[in-house]
């Protein structure tokens, strides 16, 4: 009731620490009800109905120029990190006029579907198409002791599954992965950023 011009479709929602609702491969203004994945529009602060760009709100619209469509965004503790199927973007809170920027980091890079990446403070961890990742400034591989063992026996038809959680009481990023053999996620593979260690097992 009172919306105004709030998208109907969209990939992902999130409410920034600056108290906008943001959607993620949405629908533009210009072309209500017509889904563009790699736009990017959020609300008047602190609003969950006002969409509409005026000169009196905070409302707005971005488009990336990279990649053909945003897979997931993440929020650290100072932005939102943005990931297209080939580029990583920074998402910052700049204030009136513009309300937010968003500025490319990284060309060439890869993510595994939408919920395959995770945020530990200011930094992001996720898995790609044959390497896991770091970005905490910087986009990073992960050296991996069983990256084989991950990356030949997974379901490329059911990869949009793949989870990544976190169990921070003891260091670890958790990925939840199905096998080449399997349409459920029924393997797991862990990796302790602390101690800079691997370990993996199978699930039930």
């Amino acid at each position: 009731t009172g919306a105004n011009s709030t998208p109907t479709t969209c990939k992902q929602v999130m409410v920034a620490d600056e108290r906008h609702v943001i959607a993620f491969d949405c629908e533009t203004e210009a072309n209500p009800g017509v889904q563009d994945p790699l736009a990017l529009r959020f609300s008047d602060q602190e609003s969950v109905t006002d969409w509409q760009t005026t000169a009196t709100n905070t409302a707005g619209e971005l488009r990336l120029s990279g990649g053909s469509e945003i897979v997931q965004a993440v929020k650290t503790r100072q932005q939102i990190i943005i990931f297209t199927d080939t580029s990583l973007y920074t998402m910052q809170y700049l204030g009136p006029p513009y309300t937010y920027g968003v500025k490319a980091i990284s060309q060439n890079i890869t993510v595994r579907g939408p919920k395959a990446a995770i945020a530990v403070d200011d930094n992001v961890f996720w898995m790609g198409q044959a390497e896991f990742y770091v970005y905490g400034g910087s986009v990073q591989r992960l050296p991996c002791t069983v990256r084989d063992y991950v990356f030949d026996d997974i379901n490329e038809e059911q990869a949009e599954k793949i989870f990544a959680a976190l169990n921070a009481e003891n260091s670890e990023i958790w990925w939840f992965y199905p096998t080449a053999d399997s349409v459920d996620n029924n393997r797991y593979v862990v990796y302790n950023y602390l101690e800079k260690v691997w370990y993996y097992g199978n699930l039930a």
